[in-house]
Formats: C-alpha cells, sequence, structure tokens
C-alpha cells in the first residue's frame, strides 16, 4: 500500500496505471473509518483494477467550526485498516494541498442543495462538490463510491457529474447498519452511552414510517413521524421528509410513478445523525 501526500505524486502513479489498461475505483472519505466504509472499499476493490482510497476532512463543507473541531480523526488507525484490506493507494492530503488558495467556486446544484441537508447546513453541498471535484480532477477514476446514508450527497455527486460532463460511474453502496439497526457513520462514536442505546429509535421510526404508508398519506405519515420525536426529550428532529430518489423533490402521492424515500435528521446529545429509508 502507498500513502500520497501530493495530487502531484498522486496523479504520476495514476497515470502509469492507466497507460497499462487497468480501471481505476475511488472511494472518497473523511476517515474514522467503519464497516460502512470498508464495505465501499471491498466494492471497489472487486470491480476495479486499482483502488484509490482518500482520507480527508474537508473545511470547506462545515458550516460549524465547531463541529469541524470535533469530527473524529484516527489517520493511525485508518491506514491500518486499509492495509489490512490490501489496498492500493491511499491519498492524505493536507487543506494546503486541496486548497493552495481560497476556492470561490460556486455549483449550480439547482434545488438539490435547498431541501433537508441543505436548509440546515449553508452552504455544506458546495463544499461537497468543490472537494469532489478536486478529487476527481486529481483521481480521475472509472467509477467512485459513495454511500447511501448520504442520500442527498450521494444525488447530488451524480449532478456534479453531469454538470462537469465527466465520464465517471457513480456506485451506490448500501447502508451498512449495527446490529441494532442504527446506521453506522462516523459520528456514532460521538454518543455517550446513554445517547447510543437511544439511537436505534431513529431507524426503528423509519421502519414504523414505512408501514403506516398503506392507510395514511405522506403528510400525514409526516405528521405521525414528527410527534414521536415529540415524545423523546433528549432528541431534536431537525427534518423527516418524504422525497423522490431524483430531484428530491416532496411525495405527495403514494400513487406517483416514483422511487419513494424518507429522510430523517436527528439532533441526539450535540451529536447530528441522519438515515434514510426507501418507502416502495
Amino acid at each position: 500500500m502507498i500513502v500520497y501526500r501530493t495530487k502531484n505524486d498522486l496523479s504520476l502513479h495514476l497515470d502509469a496505471i492507466r497507460k497499462s489498461g487497468k480501471s481505476i475505483g475511488l472511494v472518497p472519505t473523511m476517515g474514522a473509518l467503519h464497516k460502512g466504509h470498508t464495505s465501499l472499499v471491498e466494492k471497489a476493490a472487486g470491480e476495479n483494477g486499482a483502488l484509490v482510497v482518500t482520507i480527508f476532512v474537508n473545511p470547506t463543507q462545515f458550516n460549524d467550526p465547531a463541529d469541524l473541531e470535533a469530527y473524529p480523526r484516527n489517520l493511525d488507525k485508518d491506514l491500518e485498516i486499509l492495509q489490512s484490506m490490501k489496498v492500493d493507494i491511499v491519498f492524505v492530503p493536507s487543506v494546503k494541498e486541496m486548497y493552495p488558495e481560497e476556492d470561490k467556486r460556486s455549483f449550480d446544484l439547482g434545488n438539490l442543495d435547498k431541501v433537508m441537508e441543505g436548509k440546515h447546513r449553508k452552504d455544506h453541498f458546495n463544499g461537497v462538490a468543490q472537494i469532489v471535484s478536486k478529487l476527481f480532477e486529481t483521481v480521475k477514476p472509472d467509477r467512485a463510491y459513495f454511500g447511501q446514508k448520504d442520500f442527498q450527497q450521494l444525488i447530488i455527486v451524480r449532478h456534479l457529474v453531469d454538470l462537469l460532463n465527466l465520464d465517471i460511474t457513480i456506485v451506490a453502496c448500501p447502508i451498512i447498519r449495527e446490529v441494532d439497526g442504527l446506521a453506522m457513520s462516523s459520528r456514532n462514536i460521538m454518543l455517550n452511552t446513554e445517547d447510543r442505546n437511544l439511537a436505534p429509535f431513529i431507524h426503528i421510526t423509519l421502519q414504523l414510517a414505512r408501514e403506516k404508508r398503506g392507510f395514511l398519506a405522506p403528510a400525514e405519515v409526516k405528521s405521525w413521524v414528527i410527534s414521536q420525536f415529540e415524545n423523546q426529550p433528549r432528541m431534536k428532529l431537525e427534518y423527516f421528509e418524504i422525497v423522490e430518489d431524483k430531484a428530491l423533490q416532496h411525495v405527495n402521492d403514494w400513487g406517483e410513478k416514483v422511487n419513494k424515500v424518507g429522510c430523517i435528521a436527528v439532533q441526539l446529545g450535540g451529536v447530528r445523525l441522519i438515515d434514510n429509508l426507501f418507502f416502495d
């Protein structure tokens, strides 16, 4: 396994791989790796001749400096995990390497960055687009792998590929969950014991909400979910929305010929947790 710190060194290596005819897969991460990440790595390794995993906590997608500061980091452990998985290349750049100067680019994401996460995290997705576009430009992958847990991000990355006219296949990978149903996230380690025990309530509520589609309209399901969190004093529901999986527009009727996804964000003990579930 080779660890690169600069874009130039990484690009030179990848040029040689590309000339040999091998396909290149990319798994972008912010580190603090868990089984969700390793499932992406396993899939990417099986579908490409060479694999690049990036570890970079991107400052431009954090609208709260305290959240950026608190984000879990454990590079030594991350590299140990990737070494055991026989990853070819790991890219671990500094902030200065990725942003030698302020990135003032603003991406036209349509309405995709104005709902759900976009409402609560100003400029978050523009920051995501900035770093993902930089990684795509450096790695030039044939395929890039993103987890479905960050569903809105996945849709926006697909839009970004179209916007920039890139020949990259975006591969969506399913949510990996703990035994109790909690979606795996790097933020989970920030939960104290009491809050960690409460956290599965999020996924349980999503499952129950999906079951209610047989006799409640989408707006009524949303009201029911809101009421459930009103009875959880340690949890603050930021949003619950049922949207379609292309433009993230609200679903108003179950009869609409679209794929329907229930998306949720909850604050628990100062930790922000997101999850989603297909309602079809």
